[in-house]
């Protein structure tokens, strides 16, 4: 009996003392806590993607820095910007829906609201006065002295015939009656002025920047700016702007964005026109850096948004719908015009 004790206590000790080894062993060791923090998933929220139709001229020098600064990913949203030499070319494909915003004269964005049952707000306004009549020698001092010549000038039918038709009826001076008014394109005429075809004409800049770098002989005779300002009781002539298409979909967080962006553009092309100057011709806006250069300082580049729209423009469309309510579209715009 004492042998076969003493051998089940052996048995139960080797059998313990394995198991115990057993336990210590690395493939049944527990396994260490992990201390590192799994990478998060979430990606960017997809940037809004927003359509601009820009005009080569002054209402779409301030757009070059915006540009640029798409062209390298950098902004808040991504644009798809769209070049036009006419207002036209841009009117049709913001109503039709191919783009949610275009720069345009003042006059047109008014008209398009009236014409649209108000599906065309204006932004900002991104231009103030740029009409400048050139002469060839000296004899114009004075919107009086124009009675009896021929000026040619460019723009029928928008801001800048209406503008000039205002200051010469102020002055006194009825339009194709106390003296011959020829409209034509702003290139041609740029070239017949240039060549010294012709001696009186009425262009905005750039186009007049260029006629005055190509010919010594030419001189501004009249800033229509000034003109305005003598006969207009305070109003400021606002010449072009901003609009978005109302039914564009856009959030107002893109649009808020594009506002910013677009301040921080026009300040800088008007505070750096040696190099925004570049970024103008780079974008086909201006037909070459050195006139881009010396236009932008004539620009009267602006950015008025918000509740000062109202306050900056209102007396310009008194103005203009006095003097001829189809150049607004029938009627003075509400305030659903305004965004807010």
């Amino acid at each position: 009996m004492k042998r076969v004790l003493s051998l089940l206590l052996s048995l139960l000790l080797i059998s313990g003392l394995a198991a115990c080894q057993s336990s210590r062993s690395p493939g049944n060791s527990p396994a260490p806590e992990s201390t590192t923090t799994p990478e998060s998933t979430t990606a960017p929220a997809p940037k809004a993607k927003v359509k601009i139709g820009v005009l080569k001229g002054p209402t779409g020098i301030g757009s070059a820095y915006l540009m640029e600064k798409n062209e390298k990913g950098g902004t808040l949203n991504d644009y798809k910007f769209v070049t036009a030499t006419a207002p036209t070319d841009l009117t049709g494909r913001l109503v039709s829906g191919e783009l949610d915003m275009a720069a345009l004269p003042t006059n047109v964005a008014a008209t398009l609201y009236n014409k649209t049952n108000g599906n065309v707000q204006i932004l900002a306004v991104n231009t103030l006065g740029v009409l400048y009549i050139l002469q060839n020698g000296r004899q114009i001092e004075s919107v009086a002295d124009l009675r009896g010549k021929t000026l040619f000038a460019t723009g029928q039918g928008a801001n800048p015939e209406y503008v000039l038709n205002y200051i010469l009826r102020e002055n006194g001076l009825e339009p194709g009656v106390d003296l011959t008014i020829e409209y034509k394109d702003s290139e041609e005429l740029s070239t017949l002025m240039a060549t010294g075809k012709i001696e009186l004409c009425m262009l905005p800049v750039p186009a007049a920047t260029t006629v005055l770098s190509k010919n010594a002989d030419v001189s501004i005779a009249l800033d229509l700016t000034e003109e305005w300002d003598k006969v207009s009781e305070g109003s400021v002539l606002t010449m072009g702007c901003m609009v978005l298409r109302k039914n564009s979909e856009l959030s107002a967080e893109a649009i808020s964005n594009f506002l910013k962006e677009y301040d921080e553009s026009i300040k800088y092309v008007s505070e750096n026109p040696g190099e925004a100057a570049e970024l103008v011709a780079k974008f086909e806006i201006t037909g070459s850096a050195e006139i881009a250069r010396a236009a932008i300082p004539e620009s009267n580049l602006v950015f008025i948004s918000g509740e000062k729209i109202k306050e900056a423009i209102e007396g310009y469309y008194e103005v203009l719908f006095k003097a001829d309510p189809a150049s607004i579209g029938g009627k003075l715009p509400d305030d659903g015009f305004y965004y807010k």
